[in-house]
């Protein structure tokens, strides 16, 4: 809060533009719709038909710009949160409504349980220098 020539007191700097709550971008959401709860390392890709983002009137300029940065190349949700300084739960959620809007894809990484174990591959590359 600063004050301003008149004695009054104004909520916002000049400086740095409207400020917009996060809450608002999401519409109060924390989640979103049939999306689980995304990794930071998770990759985001835009789908072939994601050409045209900006036609879509129900996208959101933040939408729009997370289908334009992963339609270079595939996105991290963290990179994406980073590239467009908002807050990771943000992000997830904008996310979120990309995959409900067939805009995007999430490729999810494998769980560790899931890895093939060490001690199989070290087994493996010694059988096939053996060959």
């Amino acid at each position: 809060m600063s004050e301003d020539g008149n004695g009054a007191h104004r909520w916002f700097d000049d400086d740095a533009g409207p400020v917009v709550r996060p809450y608002a971008m999401t519409r109060g959401r924390t989640t979103g719709a049939g999306q689980h709860r995304l990794d930071l390392i998770a990759l985001v890709v835009a789908e072939p038909r994601a050409d045209d983002p900006e036609g879509n009137r129900t996208l959101s300029p933040e939408h729009v710009d997370i289908v334009a940065l992963c339609r270079t190349a595939p996105q991290s949700v963290a990179e994406l949160a980073a590239e467009l300084d908002l807050p990771v739960g943000v992000v997830r959620v904008l996310i979120g409504d990309l995959v409900e809007e067939e805009f995007v894809h999430v490729n999810r990484p494998v769980p560790p349980a899931e890895l093939p174990d060490e001690s199989i591959l070290r087994e493996v590359i010694s059988g096939l220098r053996a060959l």
